[in-house]
């Protein structure tokens, strides 16, 4: 049988076929419009943003943005919290470290849209008032810091590391604060500070 051939003169298989393609290319293109069956609920399609709320420093934000935002640029470019650094951006710095749920992360490999609901501290929320946090004064009284670049993502590290209890030794701070890059290599002011810190913190 030929294409040509079939109950309807004009609707070959070959038109059905580009008809069926140029109509799917359509919706594709069009900002916020998709089927049901394309778009189950929940999904946010091409161009579309999510509402979020992100809860920083114990303070809500609403937030509207595109699914492939981080963290890192939602701080940065949506909230002006620019304390937090992007050094790499490719997680292999350190310098966007925020705190999630007490938890180190590296803020420019996660997404905003999967942290809402979480507790994120930035090292704009580490200090009470005008009094510093215990790793701060350390970081000043210890020089440990020379460029600043990667001292915000430091000192959130090691409020981590303290909390987490890996101060016992010189080489533990190392091991545990190996995912913090210092380009001025302040190693050992960076050691000796957060050992300081761990000491008045326990005491």
């Amino acid at each position: 049988m030929s294409e040509s051939s079939g109950p309807a003169r004009g609707h070959t298989r070959r038109a059905v076929l580009k008809s069926t393609a140029v109509a799917a290319a359509g919706t594709a293109l069009v900002p916020g419009v998709a089927t049901a069956e394309a778009s189950p609920r929940g999904v946010i399609g091409p161009g579309e943003s999510a509402r979020i709320t992100l809860s920083v420093n114990g303070r809500d934000h609403a937030l509207a943005v595109e699914p492939r935002v981080t963290l890192l640029d939602a701080l940065r470019e949506r909230l002006g919290l620019t304390g937090t650094k992007k050094g790499c951006d490719r997680g292999e710095c350190g310098a966007c470290t925020v705190l999630v749920d007490g938890e180190r992360v590296k803020s420019c490999l996660t997404l905003a849209v999967m942290r809402q609901g979480a507790e994120i501290t930035t090292v704009e929320g580490l200090a009470d008032g005008d009094r510093l946090h215990p790793v701060q004064e350390a970081f000043i009284r210890h020089d440990a810091f020379q460029c600043g670049a990667c001292t915000s993502g430091q000192v959130v590290s090691a409020v981590a590391c303290i909390r987490e209890g890996h101060t016992g030794s010189e080489a533990e701070i190392r091991e545990w604060m190996s995912g913090n890059l210092c380009r001025c290599a302040c190693y050992q002011n960076i050691v000796a500070a957060v050992a300081d810190a761990a000491r008045e913190v326990r005491g």
